[in-house]
């Protein structure tokens, strides 16, 4: 509308740049025009000089460019002048921006949690809390849980222009203060005292839109890439307060006539007008270091996409996005490297400085440069705030109250270690006795240092709501228009739905091939129209294809899952309304289900042999796309309600079993008891197998007289279907309503519901009771300092005394030279032009590890040490080595140095189930040499877990990482510790400290400078190591991208020896005082340094005389020495295979009692299930005296074992999964091999399968009324065992050769289809032809079938009445006839089922040993 306008106006620009006079007239022009004009337009000068105006919204790309490479130009030059310019224009025209201080008193929170064996997720603690909960909710029963306080009776504020800083070690309550300040508490917790805004309650605006919470946890859309994810993240928060700020602004400039600065101009409305043009976006891809991944996919563990650490930097970009005009960022810099951080962290501090903003950001350890950005400081520990104040004044409160900071210690590290017991006395400068100060004894001191009696006066003094600006606080629950979300919402979906394409042709391809089965199963030259036989197949093709239209909507489930964490994210923080998502998604289905059910009705409607009537056709089309809508819109709404795959699949089958049982065609309306047949009235699958049995019954094809009525009215008479032709639209009109239902419910879940699972924190009885008692222990422990004095780069002196260790152990060297790696060239480099078929990505390294040195592997990301590493361990699954490596003197052999060494790998692998002591016993038993007892093992175990510190949490839980159990320290200590109880001479340790804060940092590497000092011989690779941390080490090797070496050497005292050497190098600049050494020669050995020097530092190195010395070392340390003999061990496994067999399944067995998501609710989903159906089929077993009775019979028989089996196999694919990951880490160690481990995950279930099995038989039995006979009851559970052991052993057997769970289930859906349709009970043997029928013996489900009523039924004489109503036949005779069963068969049919279960064991177990899906 107003491009128009704009262009009568604008429409003569300047040709000549430097014409002033023509450049006057354009501003003149633009200044008279109208202020919604003047909000879109800028002047535009390109690199030329020309002068043009333009539509900010609607920039082309060259000049986007452009004014962006200004901009950051600008920013980058003097980032505080560009903001202090963009400020000075508001103030010159007095304008203010927002601010909001935001103020918490007196804030509690507390956690009500279990302590000790309590705590452990047992079977039988499962059943505990659930009772529990229950009879608490009625009030009949106390709680038997003890109170946790998280965060202790608080009170500060965050003052707005300035960026505070909130530190603390892990667990002292930061992410729960940043939550409770966001108003996003979890409803468990328990809060008293308030938050305010501007002295405003939480209840008076909405504070998710005021304030943006920036999670730990990275969720996003693996299918978007990191541009159209930032884009839809601004375009659904809208620009708030901005564009009222700008409008005021261009206003207030007319008035006073102010020309502003053009390209200032641009940027300024560009950020206001930000749902208009993409500016923002690139300015923000700019500053986070994204733009060279702007157009990548973000990926997930499925989809190749971007790194962890960009994924992180992504999830600050989203919220960065927005007009949120308080920041709350929760450990922010995991995952990224000191100086990515360092260019976060200014730009908060210019945005906020500038823009007068909020922001508080909780960092694990910043390092010096990004600690001193800082304005404010906020200290917690134990749930106390210890100092609260500028940043300036922290280090002379801690000096008032006896600590001093050394003079080259970061400060933020010191901060966070003098609050802790174990590290502070390290600090203590008074000459006065050391005492320990807890944190309580630092609250009450601050109160009285002048900081903390300047806050309290100022937090007295309450906020005066005059001061209030009308645009602080977000008054409207979204950002843009619901119409305009929707729109948004409508265009985010399409392109979801265009990159899932390949879901799509999947479930296409899938479609033909069922269409295929069943096109050749019931071929219209084999369907005949003559008998109630034939009406019966028809009816069972009709039941077939209503079954696989309604199973193609189960992939809904895994694919919403996967999406839910980010829909919360986006719900929490009101991104859109749930609706918004919902509607599009429901409307978008619509064309899936057109196409798929138009594929199904013309592929098969005529082949089959139905009804020839062209509306018929049409009308079973109609009835197909109805129940694939209602199918999509029930799978939705089982996602939503069960969040995760295990408790969906649950709900699932809960849901499936009732809609299938009493739809009609399992069981027949009339068999069903009275106090069910409401199932069978609300059951969908009703209405749709009714509408489609009238449609097709009542057509000409089935006009042949029978008695008195036509063959289909009869056969519709015969199986209890309603014969009147309005059942048709009953039973579309019933589908379409259960559509508009279940998406409406979809809905109201999503909105109301929030994850499953949470936090939980690990609290021994011990560490209630005995507090006193530990602190006194506790002194004992040496401090980090004292160690670092221990080690040759801090003193140069000697090493410390050598620790006994219960077993003794070899000290050995390691030397390599020349290694080269080299592998395949990925298939996108060469896209890229990269010439040659191999890539080397370690060049001729040469070097040498010694026992007792502590050597760190220092390089940029990308150097190679990880590579080193693995090659030097043998973890390298695929490329070619070059070059050789020697253990003390003797060629390397990689079955016996599995046995002396140990590989702490970065990401820490282990069996969530067991507890940190048992983690330990079992590395121990597997690893430790055959011939050392029980009782030696235990103490040597004792020892380690004294050695890392965990003997205090030896009894903890570890948990899966980000959900339960463990902390990232506590479970990187253990890492350690399981490799240590190895008794290991060298250990090879990568990234030990990455994802930690600096007090956990210090206990780790304590813990490793502990091992050295025991003579064993350590690698360490290191990202961004403290000062500390760095030189802790006594040796380096240094590398740079490419993977050579440009260092390798000792350290020295104080890093001496190490800049010394770089400082050498002519130009290299010179270390600054206080640096950290890491740093800086990361920094002087960067590839912009290499550059401006014009010289290569690997070859500086090659030539220099350390080079030599190392050439020599490597020499002498690559010959034996005289006495020396070389590894050798009688046996590749410590332990025999029965041994490792025995090992294994005693972590099996623990593993499975403690995991109750998988073994209570499988137990409690039987016994409901068993209820169920022994209700359904009230006395179905003695009633024998018609035709229907015994296909009743066999229908509860063919429910029961599909069900229950499908759900069995279903729930163990996701547990097999995390038990294979571990498993790889486990046998790469050495401890066992595949085949034990295997049969051990095999034998494990027999226990669970046969309590279950009994559950389910015993009441399904009774209830059911079957003939109470010995034998028939023994058979009866027998081949129920078998049936769900194979169904089970099925699971585990294709998650063996499958790279996840999620592959699994989509590998194993064909073959239940399969084994659905040749049952027998769909289709009898005798009607299934004859090039099919090869498949019902190879079956599964058909011999169990055969089998369950065999037994029952095979030898039975009574007489029963046919369908006509008028014949007789034997029972055993009708079944032989029927369905081809014959009782002296019996015995083969119990072989068939033993021997699927050993053929689907034995595959799963070599699967295990071929497959590996781990690459390295």
């Amino acid at each position: 509308m107003w491009n128009s306008s704009s262009e009568r106006i604008f429409s003569s620009t300047t040709e000549n740049g430097a014409n002033k006079d023509e450049e006057a007239l354009v501003l003149a022009a633009l200044q008279r025009s109208p202020t919604y004009i003047r909000a879109r337009t800028s002047i535009f000068r390109d690199i030329s000089g020309e002068v043009s105006l333009v539509d900010v919204g609607k920039m082309k790309d060259q000049q986007q460019k452009q004014v962006l490479d200004k901009l950051i130009n600008a920013i980058n030059e003097d980032t505080e002048l560009f903001f202090k310019r963009v400020k000075q224009r508001f103030e010159a025209v007095n304008l203010e921006f927002p601010k909001v201080k935001v103020c918490f008193q007196h804030l509690k929170v507390d956690a009500m949690v279990h302590v000790g064996d309590r705590a452990l997720p047992t079977v039988p603690n499962f059943i505990f809390n659930m009772t529990e909960t229950f009879l608490r909710q009625l009030r009949i029963f106390p709680s038997r849980r003890k109170k946790l306080s998280i965060l202790n009776n608080i009170s500060g504020f965050i003052r707005p222009s300035r960026l505070t800083l909130l530190l603390g070690p892990p667990s002292s309550g930061k992410t729960t203060l940043l939550l409770a300040l966001a108003g996003r508490l979890d409803k468990d917790l328990k809060m008293s005292g308030k938050v305010t805004y501007n002295g405003h309650d939480l209840k008076e605006f909405v504070p998710q839109r005021t304030a943006a919470y920036i999670s730990q946890r990275d969720s996003h859309i693996a299918e978007m890439t990191v541009r159209e994810t930032l884009e839809f993240s601004g375009r659904c928060q809208g620009v708030g307060f901005k564009r009222d700020l700008l409008m005021e602004l261009l206003r207030k400039e007319k008035n006073a006539g102010i020309i502003p600065d053009q390209d200032l101009d641009i940027f300024i409305k560009g950020v206001a007008l930000g749902e208009q043009t993409s500016v923002v976006v690139d300015y923000i891809l700019q500053i986070l270091g994204l733009d060279i991944c702007a157009d990548t996919l973000v990926g997930d563990e499925m989809l190749k996409g971007i790194s962890g650490g960009q994924k992180k930097r992504l999830t600050t970009g989203e919220l960065l996005m927005g007009a949120s005009r308080v920041l709350l960022m929760d450990e922010i810099s995991t995952g990224l490297d000191s100086s990515t951080t360092y260019q976060i962290v200014k730009y908060l501090k210019h945005t906020t400085r500038a823009f007068d903003g909020t922001t508080l950001v909780s960092l694990l350890q910043p390092d010096p440069e990004t600690y001193c950005l800082f304005d404010d400081i906020i200290l917690l520990s134990e749930g106390h705030i210890v100092y609260q104040g500028p940043r300036d004044s922290a280090l002379e409160f801690f000096e008032f109250m006896g600590f001093k900071c050394p003079s080259r210690k970061n400060v933020a590290d010191f901060l966070q270690e003098v609050t802790s017991e174990k590290d502070q006395g390290q600090y203590w400068f008074l000459n006065s006795q050391y005492n320990y100060v807890p944190a309580t004894k630092f609250v009450e001191r601050f109160q009285s240092f002048h900081v903390g009696n300047a806050l309290a006066q100022e937090l007295a003094i309450p906020f005066d709501k005059r001061d209030d600006h009308p645009a602080a606080l977000s008054s409207s629950t979204y950002g843009v228009k619901k119409s305009e979300l929707l729109k948004i919402s409508f265009s985010w979906q399409m392109l979801l739905l265009k990159r899932n394409s390949v879901v799509l042709v999947f479930k296409i391809t899938q479609l033909f091939l069922i269409i295929l089965i069943m096109m050749s199963v019931f071929f219209r030259s084999t369907m005949h129209h003559d008998t109630l036989e034939d009406g019966a197949v028809y009816l069972g093709a009709l039941y077939f294809a209503i079954l696989m239209v309604l199973f193609n909507g189960f992939l809904e489930v895994p694919m919403l899952i996967a999406k839910l964490p980010v829909l919360y994210k986006q719900r929490d923080l009101h991104f859109y309304p749930c609706w918004t998502y919902t509607l599009p998604s429901w409307i978008l289905s619509i064309p899936t289900s057109i196409l798929e059910s138009f594929i199904w009705v013309a592929a098969t409607y005529y082949v089959v042999g139905f009804d020839p009537q062209i509306t018929r056709c049409l009308r079973q089309f109609l009835l197909y796309l109805s129940l694939h809508q209602m199918s999509i819109g029930l799978f939705r709404l089982m996602a939503a309600l069960g969040r995760n795959m295990i408790v969906a699949n649950t709900f699932g089958s809960f849901a499936m079993l009732v809609v299938m049982a009493l739809g009609g065609f399992v069981l027949s309306r009339d068999s069903i008891p009275s106090w069910w047949i409401w199932g069978y009235w609300f059951s969908p699958l009703m209405y749709a197998q009714n509408a489609a049995s009238v449609n097709e019954f009542r057509g000409h094809s089935w006009d042949k007289r029978f008695g008195d009525m036509p063959l289909g009215q009869m056969l519709l008479k015969v199986r209890s279907l309603f014969p009147e032709d309005y059942w048709y639209w009953i039973g579309v009109g019933a589908l379409i309503g259960y559509t508009i239902l279940f998406n409406i419910l979809f809905t109201i879940f999503l909105t109301y519901l929030n994850p499953l699972g949470s936090q939980q924190a690990v609290v021994s009885k011990r560490k209630i009771q005995n507090k006193d008692k530990e602190q006194e222990s506790e002194y004992n422990i040496i401090p980090f300092g004292e160690f670092l004095n221990h080690t040759h780069s801090f003193t140069g002196r000697e090493q410390k005394k050598r620790r006994g260790m219960v077993l003794p152990f070899r000290p050995l060297s390691m030397c390599f030279r020349d290694i080269s790696y080299y592998v395949d060239v990925p298939m996108e480099l060469k896209q890229q032009g990269l010439a040659g078929d191999k890539l080397q990505l370690l060049v001729n390294v040469t070097g040498a590890f010694r026992p007792g040195v502590l050597t760190a592997l220092v390089g940029v990301s990308g150097a190679g040490k990880t590579t080193l590493m693995d090659v030097l361990a043998g973890r390298k699954t695929g490329g070619q080595i070059v070059g050789n490596i020697y253990i003390s003197g003797h060629p390397k052999k990689q079955e016996t140095f599995a046995r002396v060494s140990g590989y702490c790998e970065q990401n820490d692998v282990h069996s969530p189930c067991l507890t940190i002591h048992e983690s330990l016993l079992f590395s121990a038993w597997l690893r430790l040499s055959s011939h050392i007892d029980l009782k030696t093992q235990k103490a040597f175990v004792e020892e380690v877990e004294e050695l890392v510190e965990l003997t205090s949490l030896s009894r903890a839980l570890v948990g899966l990482p980000g959900v339960d159990g463990l902390s990232t320290e506590q479970r990187k200590r253990l890492t350690i510790a399981v490799e240590l109880v190895a008794n290991p001479s060298i250990v090879f340790m990568d990234e030990p400290t990455s994802g930690l804060d600096a007090r956990s940092a210090a206990i780790v590497m304590r813990t490793v400078r502990n091992i050295v000092d025991t003579g064993r011989t350590i690698v360490c690779t290191i990202h961004q190591p403290s000062i500390d941390i760095f030189e802790s080490f006594d040796e380096l090797l240094l590398m740079k991208r490419g993977g050579e070496l440009i260092y390798a050497g000792s350290l020295g005292n104080r890093s001496c020896k190490l800049v010394q050497y770089f400082e050498a190098i002519q130009g290299v600049h010179k270390i600054k005082s206080g640096q950290n050494p890491a740093a800086w020669v990361l920094e002087v050995t960067s590839p912009a340094e290499e550059n401006r020097l014009g010289i290569d530092f690997a070859d500086v190195y090659r030539k220099s005389t350390l080079y030599r010395q190392n050439e020599e070392m490597a020499e002498s340390l690559s010959k034996p020495e005289e006495d020396s003999v070389e590894l050798n061990f009688p046996s590749k496994y410590s332990q025999s295979f029965f041994g490792q067999f025995l090992a294994c399944l005693w972590k099996q067995n623990l593993s499975y009692w403690r995991n109750p998501q998988y073994s209570a609710v499988r137990f409690f989903y039987t016994v409901i299930i068993s209820l169920m159906f022994g209700s359904i089929c009230w006395n179905f077993g003695s009633k024998r005296s018609t035709q229907q009775d015994i296909l009743n019979a066999m229908g509860s028989m063919y429910a029961a074992v599909l069900f229950i089996g499908i759900t069995n196999a279903s729930s163990v694919q996701p547990v097999v999964y995390v038990e294979r990951f571990v498993s790889y880490r486990e046998r790469a160690a050495g401890m066992y091999s595949a085949l034990p481990f295997a049969f051990a995950q095999v034998t494990i279930e027999f226990p669970y399968v046969f309590i279950q099995t009994l559950i389910y038989s015993t009441i399904f039995y009774s209830m059911a009324s079957f003939e109470w006979n010995v034998w028939k009851f023994v058979w009866y559970i027998y081949f129920m065992y078998f049936t769900l052991l194979y169904f089970t052993f099925f699971g585990m057997m294709t998650t063996s050769v499958s790279p996840n769970h999620n592959i699994a289930a989509i590998l194993a859906a064909p073959f239940y289809m399969m084994w659905n349709l040749f049952s027998g009970f769909m289709i009898s043997r005798m009607r299934i032809p004859i090039w099919w029928r090869w498949y019902y013996w190879a079956n599964p489900v058909a011999w169990s079938l055969y089998g369950l009523l065999t037994s029952q039924y095979g030898e039975v004489n009574e007489h029963l009445r046919l369908a006509d109503g008028v014949h007789t036949l034997p029972i055993k005779r009708f079944i032989k006839e029927q369905f081809g069963y014959r009782h002296d068969f019996l015995g083969i049919a119990g072989v068939a089922v033993v021997g699927f279960c050993i053929l689907f064991a034995v595959t799963f177990a070599f699967a295990i040993k071929c497959f590996n899906f781990q690459r390295r």
